[in-house]
């Protein structure tokens, strides 16, 4: 069984001329372990519930899961492994959820792949406290290879250390430890304690064991599964390239192909006599997992149905949540928010304005699962609905007098470690999650946003601390060029709201994007409410669909008591809204009619129709932009100038900063007037 692995690794390699073999090959006798003993999946339905999950978080030895989904009877057939790594087949250079079945998640970023397990087992933890009664229906494993890369890879100190402290006891990390990378031996740059160091996170650790031998990983994941308030290392002595005889223990065995003659040898040394590609039907009855999983996914509903018949409607909420839809009553609890957001016209931060959101919507939605990087004060990613998520000396989560399971996570500062363990949780199903921290340090998360992005997951980033509007703290943490940059991401969604409304708006589109992260970024300071205009204008007098496209126009010039077509329209977004808006009424005294459009996302703005962009932004006006930030953006409108700001920013309280930068409703108005040749 593991020398067809070896062998599929191999010569898929060979065939595209690209990959790694070595892992594959070194760790396949632990994945017989654990895949032919112990994994509970079912080949025909890779998206049963309650499956175990399994994470190749070194993914660039993706050909040994492409062999596993193969030899145990996924929808992945030999040509699929045959085209390895070629334009548009299912076997990617590194393992992608939605394009290949049974691919929880894409790895390859190191460290990631372990971090999304800990969401995963978060997720299975959360919700078998939340919905299980006399019934276990979520009672499953999160198991996961990594490698030397993975555990260098501070992501994975974050993630683990969490891991360890909310007792993930059924998350299982078996650790391929073959002490090669990919400049050779590691020993002279990586020289930690790893059963020490994971000790001291709480986890227990098993070993080592001989990675070759199956019944000793097999006796080690047995041992893993009895444990009640820890998750479980497993470390794996292997050889890379196991069974080539002059690759074996080398870093050439990590990321070429062995070669022809050296396969020949292989063959030979492994006792493989196989054509490539060619395995015998002995060894694929002995991989095969169809009648098994078909067997425990039976045994499931049988309980589910228990289950069902005893809590209907708990089963009915339970079925809802995995699938990832929203309650029925959705649009409803939307649309009170955004009224009441109108109806209030409250002058406040638009973190404060995402807080009041939250409020209705964390309300509505038990699956939104919150959190911040330690600045749950500064974020304000709590509401009344989410009690902070603990857990008891047993393991077990607290619950409130009324039932309730903690909602909101204390990441600590692990800005990288949430941002990748909310791809989990999102990936595993049941739960939308959100978290925080200031904008500047979206960098620390950045590659896990773009891995969500890659992977069309919904989960939201609250980015507060949005500009140099914060003051006093500094260009350390006043953000520049951010938004620029999270708007290159793509599918990613960036909104950046101007006041209660639009906030509301964010958050209910970014709730609606079953298929894309959002970022939403929001201030520190205070911003006035903007009006919303007439009916004509916001044609659902909330402003609700106008506002969900991205941009709209928010104010003519007739609003400042000036009866003529605009000439000019100015672009804002977030606190520079009111820039503009301030800036139109000072036009107005110079008789100079401007048009302001509001545009808090210009990523959804940019999927609108033609005709709704040229009705909002006409070709024959010059256009402004309006934004504390890096100004490389706003070009593509076709603007004639952009008030910006391009360089770092300034230690001041806020309004000596906005003075200084030129962010005044003045310095906007000049501007206008020079792109229009009347200054």
């Amino acid at each position: 069984m593991a020398n067809a692995i070896r062998a599929l690794a191999m010569d898929a390699v060979q065939a595209a001329n690209s990959g790694h073999p070595g892992a594959p090959m070194g760790m396949a006798d632990m994945a017989v372990a654990l895949w032919g003993r112990h994994l509970r999946h079912n080949p025909a339905n890779p998206a049963w519930a309650n499956r175990d999950r399994f994470v190749l978080s070194n993914g660039h030895g993706s050909m040994l899961i492409y062999a596993l989904l193969h030899l145990t009877g996924y929808k992945l057939p030999m040509e699929e492994l045959q085209n390895f790594r070629k334009l548009h087949s299912k076997t990617a250079g590194h393992p992608e959820v939605g394009i290949t079945p049974g691919v929880e998640t894409t790895t390859g970023p190191l460290g990631q792949g372990i971090t999304n397990a800990v969401g995963f087992a978060l997720a299975e933890k959360l919700l078998a406290a939340e919905f299980n009664r006399e019934q276990a229906i979520v009672d499953h494993h999160t198991y996961v290879f990594m490698g030397d890369g993975c555990l260098m890879e501070g992501i994975s100190h974050e993630a683990c250390a969490l891991a360890g402290a909310w007792k993930l006891n059924k998350l299982i990390a078996l650790y391929d430890d073959n002490g090669i990378s990919i400049d050779g031996q590691v020993a002279p740059w990586f020289v930690d304690d790893t059963a020490a160091r994971f000790r001291a996170y709480q986890w227990n650790v098993i070993g080592p064991v001989d990675g070759h031998d199956a019944d000793a990983v097999d006796a080690a994941i047995a041992q893993a599964k009895t444990s009640a308030d820890k998750p479980t290392l497993i470390i794996c002595k292997t050889h890379i390239g196991k069974g080539s005889p002059n690759r074996a223990n080398t870093a050439k065995a990590h990321g070429e192909p062995l070669g022809a003659e050296e396969i020949k040898l292989t063959r030979e040394a492994l006792n493989w006599p196989h054509a490539p590609f060619t395995i015998p039907k002995p060894v694929y009855a002995a991989w095969d997992a169809k009648a098994a999983g078909k067997a425990a996914e039976a045994a499931w509903k049988d309980t589910f149905a228990a289950y069902k018949k005893a809590h209907p409607k708990l089963a009915k909420e339970f079925v809802r949540r995995m699938k990832g839809e929203l309650p029925a009553n959705f649009q409803q609890t939307v649309l009170d928010a955004v009224v009441a957001a109108h109806t209030k016209a409250e002058t406040v931060a638009s973190r404060k304005a995402s807080q009041l959101a939250l409020e209705a919507f964390t309300a509505a939605l038990p699956e939104l699962l919150g959190g911040s990087a330690d600045l749950t004060g500064s974020n304000l990613t709590n509401t009344k609905s989410t009690p902070n998520l603990r857990v008891d000396a047993a393991g077990a989560v607290v619950k409130t007098e009324d039932g309730v399971g903690g909602r909101h996570i204390n990441y600590g500062v692990r800005e990288f470690g949430m941002a990748a363990i909310m791809n989990g949780v999102a990936l595993h199903g049941g739960f939308i999650p959100y978290g925080g921290t200031f904008l500047t340090f979206s960098d620390y998360s950045r590659n896990a946003i773009r891995m969500a992005a890659l992977m069309k997951q919904r989960v939201v980033h609250v980015f507060t601390h949005d500009s140099i509007g914060l003051g006093e703290d500094g260009p350390t943490h006043q953000s520049i060029e951010h938004a620029a940059s999270l708007r290159l991401i793509p599918n990613l969604d960036v909104w950046r709201p101007a006041d209660t409304a639009e906030t509301a708006v964010a958050w209910a589109v970014a709730l609606q994007n079953a298929d894309k992260p959002t970022a939403l970024l929001l201030s520190r300071q205070n911003l006035p409410y903007a009006p919303k205009g007439d009916s004509e204008q916001a044609p659902d007098a909330c402003g609700l669909e106008s506002i969900s496209k991205g941009a709209y126009v928010l104010a003519e010039p007739s609003e400042v008591g000036l009866k003529k077509k605009a000439k000019a329209v100015i672009i804002a977004t977030g606190s520079e809204v009111q820039l503009a808006l301030k800036a139109q009424a000072l036009l107005a005294e110079h008789k100079v009619p401007v048009r302001v459009v509001s545009m808090p996302s210009t990523t959804t703005f940019d999927r609108q129709s033609v005709d709704y962009k040229k009705a909002v932004l006409p070709k024959d006006l010059p256009r402004i932009a309006v934004e504390m930030g890096s100004t490389d953006g706003w070009w593509k409108y076709g603007c004639a100038a952009v008030v910006g700001i391009d360089t770092y920013g300034e230690s001041a309280p806020a309004p000596v900063l906005f003075e200084h930068f030129g962010f005044t409703p003045d310095n906007v108005a000049q501007t206008v007037l020079v792109v229009l040749g009347k200054k």
